[in-house]
């Protein structure tokens, strides 16, 4: 049976991986309701709950969360109750234990109330849709449960947008924030040229004074030449930072990719600081300012974890 077509369209936009959404719907002598629960996950995480006979539902229900969401954990409840006018059957065996249960509890506690009838007729299992009824009108309810779970889906898109906004006006923020820091680490760099030269030339001292074969001594020279320098480490930082805020204001399913970027943000600092040790004050300075960006850069994880 074809999905409706509201099903394979999926709203671009930030979104994170939190929120909750349920939708009601009552036709033909059915009453559906639908409830979805998304917390963070690394992968599409799905759980379904559903009412005993609704196996052949199952499919769709998969199908459907598939073409909406690709990250999360997601918990699907589905609830059917039969209207008033629905052919309805007891589950007398599982009515009778749950009285068997309650009288020996009385019995055990010494409590002289009787079990109260109507409370047992809504305990689950009891009762519900006549059998018969209910394998006649699978394909109709296939379609309402299809209809209560897209209308679910989309409140969640909803909210889960709601909350990417905000998160994205925090991630901004300290994007911002590295920047800044990253602007101040160069101007504190060109005022150590003067210290990294002499760090290099000692270096080549040190080199020269070990009689080394022409090669050996090209290539330590060579290494001493880059490890004086953080001018690649802050263009490459840089260029993340550029990335990650073009992917803040694009399409959804970035999550992974503002991950990724992260880590090349901390690979880049890391590499900084290790280069900075004993380059005189400017040194120290660019080493606390380096520190700062790693912090920012590790809230900004946090915060990107719960993006899809």
């Amino acid at each position: 049976m074809p999905s409706p077509q509201s099903a394979s369209v999926k709203p671009s936009g930030l979104k994170s991986m939190t929120g909750y959404a349920q939708a009601h719907a009552v036709d033909s002598g059915w009453s559906i309701r639908v409830a979805v629960r998304s917390v963070n996950h690394r992968f599409l995480d799905l759980h379904l709950r559903l009412p005993d006979g609704f196996e052949p539902v199952e499919a769709s229900i998969r199908r459907i969360v598939r073409e909406r969401i690709r990250r999360g954990h997601l918990d699907i409840t589905v609830h059917c109750d039969p209207a008033q006018s629905a052919a309805v059957s007891v589950n007398r065996e599982v009515a009778a234990a749950y009285l068997e249960t309650a009288k020996s509890l009385s019995s055990q506690f010494g409590i002289q109330t009787e079990p109260d009838l109507a409370s047992i007729l809504r305990l689950p299992g009891v009762i519900g849709p006549a059998a018969a009824s209910l394998e006649e009108e699978i394909e109709r309810l296939d379609v309402l449960v299809a209809r209560c779970l897209i209308e679910s889906l989309d409140r969640l898109d909803r909210m889960r947008a709601e909350e990417a906004s905000h998160l994205r006006e925090e991630m901004s923020a300290r994007l911002l924030r590295i920047a800044s820091l990253t602007d101040r680490v160069e101007v504190l760099m060109k005022r150590a040229v003067p210290a990294f030269a002499r760090r290099l030339q000692e270096r080549l001292k040190e080199l020269l004074a070990q009689a080394l074969e022409p090669a050996r001594l090209a290539q330590e020279a060579a290494v001493a030449a880059e490890r004086s320098d953080i001018s690649e480490e802050l263009a490459r930082l840089r260029s993340h930072v550029h990335q990650y805020g073009s992917l803040l204001s694009g399409a959804s399913d970035v999550g992974k990719k503002l991950d990724f970027l992260l880590q090349e943000m901390q690979r880049e600092t890391n590499t900084l600081l290790s280069k900075t040790p004993g380059v005189e004050e400017e040194g120290l300075e660019i080493t606390r300012l380096g520190l700062e960006i790693k912090s920012e850069i590790e809230k900004l994880r946090e915060q990107v974890q719960n993006i899809e």
